[in-house]
């Protein structure tokens, strides 16, 4: 008899496993659902891309596979806990089926219609059917009050658990219940997490998805500090546990590298001047700076799988913020390994707003009575492609430069090469090249541009009404450099957005409608279509630059400095 039972409960996994709901889908509509699943923006998501008539087959079919799962044990006479092992399987199936049974995996809905079956299987199978309707009506009575189909379901999974737990069913059939319930909440945990940020969608809200009217992105950031960590609701309830000294920094270092990307926020409320709406999705995955400098394998594995949920959530373009921007040879690998999304590090737009800042920047320079030709100049990470870029801008205006990097070799080689084509345009600047920081006393004005974790540039290092134009992300210049007297600190690489944009979290720009140039970068792309101008590798051409400047200022975003 128990032989029979664990070949019953074998192929109630299998059933489970079976994508009937997604064959159906795509079967009626057309559609493969794929492209905007359940999976990541809910039911409202699946609805309008595959049509009511296709999503109410796929749950049914769903809802069927559960109960039959469930309800086959009857005849054989097994009840619980067989029957509430059977429900575990089935559900376990449908969210972890065998490649065999899914080769594209295409089970990443969190299964409602198959949450709703066994328990429809269990009303036959030792529950009753008067019991299983109170979790049914806690479900619809959540479902009405919230609109959040995620806290429905939930509400379903933990009404059960509670149910069984105060009848008289056997300890396992207890434990299966519960342990029911925990996979469920254990697959609903990102929508969890987007319902506290207040970024999952209700029922009969408007979706972010690209039409006419909408133009959808993502874009990749991650936290600079560990305060970083308490903006997002799903990490704040930690805060207290490491300042209290509970839990140590360390231990939050170390978890948040088992964090898979998850959609963290959002940007909403930019409008064109041609009227339409961007919405961007910011995703993390949540490594700090240095974590994501000394474990490169591993970075180039999150943003490659932060690409692929950008697609998931039917981003056009994805965007490689601060340090993500140099990973993976500055977002080629990412693309190589999704080409079914735009990928971009924002490269162009970024030198564009440099390449804008400088001449307004000597010109008030000079307004003050500067000579910049009897004024020393600094270009700091100067072996970078920025820093190259506004090294070779600034180069003709000063009577000497100082460029410093931390590769004598390779400085003293584009030292070189800068030399020769200031020479061949008759200019007589002097241009030096070291790796001691010292050297900056001597600068009047300091660009700088790198892409260390930490500042570079400290008190020290500054003289006296000395400004410093600073495009590093996390900021090159120390905060204490700032109370200098007379030093002015620029921050670069700043972009206005168009419209009320609103983002639901700090991205430290200096307000919600202030970001980074790679950021604007990847919303004009995704705007304009113009994918064959991204920025990927490490050069960046400058009829792009121009490009994305002049689309820039078209569609209404503002370059400052």
């Amino acid at each position: 008899m128990e032989a029979l039972g664990v070949v019953l409960l074998m192929l109630a996994y299998l059933i489970g496993a079976l994508p009937v709901g997604y064959w159906i889908a795509k079967r009626v509509s057309g559609q493969d659902p794929l492209s905007a699943p359940a999976y990541n923006l809910g039911l409202e998501s699946a609805l309008r891309k595959v049509g009511a008539k296709a999503l109410f087959l796929a749950f049914v079919a769903d809802f069927l596979k559960g109960y039959l799962a469930v309800a086959l044990l009857t005849p054989f006479g097994f009840g619980p806990p067989w029957t509430f092992a059977a429900a575990l399987l089935a559900y376990l199936g449908h969210l972890y089926p065998f490649a065999f049974l899914a080769p594209r995996t295409p089970l990443r809905a969190r299964g409602a219609g198959v949450l709703l079956g066994v328990l429809a299987g269990l009303s036959v199978g030792g529950l009753g059917t008067l019991y299983a309707l109170v979790p049914l009506a806690a479900a619809l009575v959540v479902y009405a009050a919230t609109g959040y189909a995620t806290l429905a379901s939930l509400t379903l999974a933990l009404a059960l658990a509670v149910v069984v737990s105060f009848l008289p069913f056997d300890p396992w059939s207890k434990a299966l219940s519960w342990a029911l319930f925990l996979l469920a909440l254990w697959r609903y945990k990102e929508n969890l997490g987007r319902i506290l940020e207040g970024t999952e969608p209700k029922l009969g809200e408007p979706l972010p998805l690209p039409d006419e009217k909408t133009v959808v992105c993502a874009f990749m950031i991650h936290p600079l500090t560990l305060e970083d960590f308490w903006q997002s609701p799903r990490f704040r309830w930690m805060r207290p546990l490491v300042e209290k000294g509970l839990v140590p920094a360390a231990w939050i270092e170390r978890l948040a590298e088992a964090f898979r990307p998850m959609k963290v926020g959002e940007i909403r409320g930019v409008k064109t001047a041609d009227g339409r709406e961007i919405r961007c999705h910011l995703i993390s995955a949540p490594l700090l700076p240095h974590q994501i400098v000394n474990k490169p394998e591993l970075a180039v594995k999150r943003a490659i799988q932060g690409a692929r949920l950008a697609s998931e959530l039917g981003a056009t373009v994805f965007g490689l913020g601060a340090f993500w921007s140099v990973v993976g040879e500055k977002g080629k690998k990412v693309q190589e390994a999704v080409p079914e999304i735009q990928v971009t590090n924002g490269g162009a737009l970024t030198a564009g707003t440099v390449r804008a800042a400088i001449p307004r920047i000597l010109e008030r320079f000079e307004k003050e009575g500067k000579n910049p030709k009897e004024a020393t100049a600094a270009v700091v990470g100067a072996t970078g492609v920025v820093a190259f870029g506004i090294a070779r801008q600034v180069a003709p205006h000063f009577g000497r430069l100082i460029l410093i990097a931390r590769d004598p070799e390779r400085l003293e080689k584009i030292a070189e090469s800068l030399r020769k084509n200031l020479a061949r345009k008759g200019v007589e600047t002097e241009v030096v090249a070291t790796t001691d920081y010292q050297s900056l006393k001597e600068a009047d004005l300091i660009f700088t541009a790198t892409s260390d974790p930490e500042p570079v540039i400290l008190p020290e290092h500054v003289k006296e009404g000395a400004w410093i134009y600073d495009e590093g992300v996390p900021p090159d210049v120390h905060p204490e450099v700032k109370k200098i007297p007379g030093v002015r600190v620029i921050p670069g690489g700043v972009v206005r957005l168009p419209g009320e944009a609103k983002s639901t979290l700090d991205l430290h720009f200096g307000g919600p409608d202030l970001v980074p140039a790679c950021l604007a970068e990847t919303m004009i792309l995704a705007a304009e279509a113009a994918f064959e101008r991204k920025s990927l590798g490490g050069e960046t051409k400058s009829e792009n630059i121009q490009y994305f400047v002049e689309r820039a200022q078209a569609l209404g975003f503002t370059l400052l400095d």
